[in-house]
């Protein structure tokens, strides 16, 4: 093989290369952004969760036991019907 083959065999496989540099490149971009989109996410939820927390705890130290939706207060009706 003659110099200038090898070296237009070099450039060319420099510029593939090159390439898929560049497209790992936008890949890793790619993942970086999803990752920070993710990661505020993950603090807003975690704030709305203390906020939360710290509501349930505000509300036990007022009245007892808080009651929601999955733990209805019971009437003294259904109480004595029992």
């Amino acid at each position: 093989m003659s110099l200038r083959t090898t070296v237009l065999a070099q450039q060319s496989e420099i510029r593939e290369l090159q390439s898929a540099d560049r497209r790992r490149q936008m890949v890793i971009t790619e993942l970086l952004v999803a990752d920070y989109m993710r990661q505020r996410q993950l603090t807003k939820a975690l704030k709305l969760l203390k906020g939360l927390q710290t509501q349930m705890a505000e509300l036990q130290r007022q009245g007892g036991p808080v009651n929601g939706p999955a733990q209805p207060e019971l009437s003294e009706e259904a109480c004595s019907s029992s």
